[in-house]
């Protein structure tokens, strides 16, 4: 099932906004027994005093919370699969994005729900599910109560095999230059690091040769400035790439940018902070439950971390996990 629109009109049967399934399935569960992960390091070292404020709170509304803190990546997954393994009632994030990306890993396909405290730059998970921000009382809070929704989640194949889930957007082309260069640079620091990336990439712009395969056999090859394949709408701290993608709907939204000169490629970037990039000729965008993305030299980012080079595969993964929301 897969639909595309754009400059070339629609592909498919479905028409322009696509087939919408159903909410995804709520419940409540008791919470009596919380695993809190954290990195201390993350969001610019606000994880740690958050994590604090959460287990405070947990254990003040009788909850018994157990704080646990990754001391890198693979500790982090560790730790999470430990707990879910010991019989939590649920396991509590603390942090941004890739801090989430790494619990999905550990929570993917088991019953055990996932809490966010959000501590991270970004935090597109917790804008695309309502969760308060800034205030980790009020995210606490939304975990002790227990609301469970069932949301899908993005898996993504690599070349040699590998599986990551992710759960908000999977970006290649000029989003993933800009990231692979700014883990390369050393200087400066921070937000500074970025810029300067995307002004080095900017200078270094050039049509990248896509060639994109749908779930129904549909080829698209062109020259695009990027490709972005979305479960929720937003990355980057609420860049509306996908602004119609939804969590639940059984379907991954995709958004293709045609390749452009310069000065149009300025001009359109201030289009995704609201959204409304999508009405433009030079972009398509369709609905599909999978696909596979072929561009040389080319790596994929989800949930602001690095998956894995190019070719992969794309497929939506069915109410993967169980969220606590609002």
């Amino acid at each position: 099932m897969s639909e595309a629109h754009g400059a070339n009109g629609p592909i498919g049967p479905t028409g322009p906004s696509g087939p919408a399934g159903p909410p995804g399935p709520t419940g409540r569960r008791s919470i009596r027994r919380v695993a809190v992960l954290s990195n201390p390091a993350a969001g610019a070292g606000h994880a740690g005093p958050a994590a604090g404020r959460a287990v405070a709170r947990l254990r003040s509304l009788g909850i018994e919370a157990e704080p646990h803190a990754g001391r890198s990546a693979e500790d982090a997954v560790r730790l999470a699969r430990e707990a879910a393994a010991d019989g939590v009632d649920a396991v509590a994030v603390v942090g941004g994005d890739g801090m989430i990306n790494l619990a999905l890993q550990a929570l993917a396909g088991t019953p055990v729900p996932l809490g966010v405290i959000p501590a991270g730059t970004g935090n597109d998970h917790a804008r695309a599910y309502g969760l308060p921000l800034g205030d980790p009382e009020a995210a606490t809070d939304v975990i002790a109560a227990g609301r469970v929704r069932a949301v899908d989640l993005g898996r993504v194949t690599g070349p040699d095999g590998t599986v990551r889930r992710y759960g908000s957007i999977l970006a290649t082309g000029f989003d993933s230059l800009v990231s692979d260069r700014t883990n390369r640079l050393r200087w400066p620091r921070g937000r500074m690091r970025y810029n300067l990336a995307i002004l080095i990439e900017f200078a270094n712009l050039r049509p990248l040769p896509f060639r994109i395969t749908l779930a129904d056999g549909t080829v698209i090859e062109r020259d695009l400035t990027l490709a972005a394949v979305g479960n929720t709408s937003s990355y980057g701290g609420g860049m509306l790439m996908c602004p119609d993608a939804l969590p639940d709907d059984g379907l991954l939204d995709v958004t293709l940018v045609d390749a452009m000169p310069r000065l149009r490629i300025a001009r359109f970037f201030p289009t995704l902070l609201k959204g409304t990039h999508t009405t433009r000729p030079e972009v398509t965008t369709l609905r599909t439950q999978s696909l596979r993305i072929e561009s040389p030299g080319i790596t994929a980012y989800a949930d602001g971390e690095f998956i894995t080079p190019l070719p992969v595969e794309v497929a939506v993964e069915r109410a993967a996990l169980h969220l606590l929301v609002p």
